[in-house]
């Protein structure tokens, strides 16, 4: 098992002040993209709305929260001493799973066979919405 990104919580508010912190990020990235795009002035202020930098901070937020990789017995393992609920997406007789566990005893979990990467950029956009979505 290996465990990949930044992010863990162990409470609501940890998760709310991280959040909060990657807002200036997000802006600089939305801000940059943008200069790199060559929008001028008007076309800056016409296009890059409030939503557009919330979108970037969800999608940074998201990009790093910490996943588990392991096989489907590290995963069966770690499930039972698990406290929690846990929501298991794919097909159950794949190999691997990746998962995170959220600040409120829930964890997000997804099976794949060899696409590693596709499985935690997935996972870490299910886990933003169905555990961080209505909380930050």
């Amino acid at each position: 098992m290996k465990t990949t990104g930044q992010f863990s919580f162990a409470s609501v508010e940890e998760a709310r002040e991280t959040y909060e912190s990657v807002g200036p990020a997000a802006q600089t990235v939305v801000r940059e993209v943008a200069r790199a795009m060559e929008f001028d002035r008007e076309e800056y202020d016409e296009r890059v709305t409030g939503d557009v930098v919330e979108t970037a901070r969800d999608a940074l937020f998201a990009s790093l929260l910490e996943v588990r990789v392991g096989s489907r017995e590290a995963f069966e393992e770690w499930r039972e001493a698990f406290d929690g609920e846990v929501t298991v997406t794919g097909h159950e007789n794949v190999d691997r799973v990746v998962w995170h566990v959220g600040p409120t005893d829930e964890a997000v979990a997804a099976t794949f066979q060899n696409e590693e990467e596709a499985a935690v950029a997935t996972l870490r956009r299910q886990a933003f919405g169905r555990l961080y979505r209505d909380l930050v």
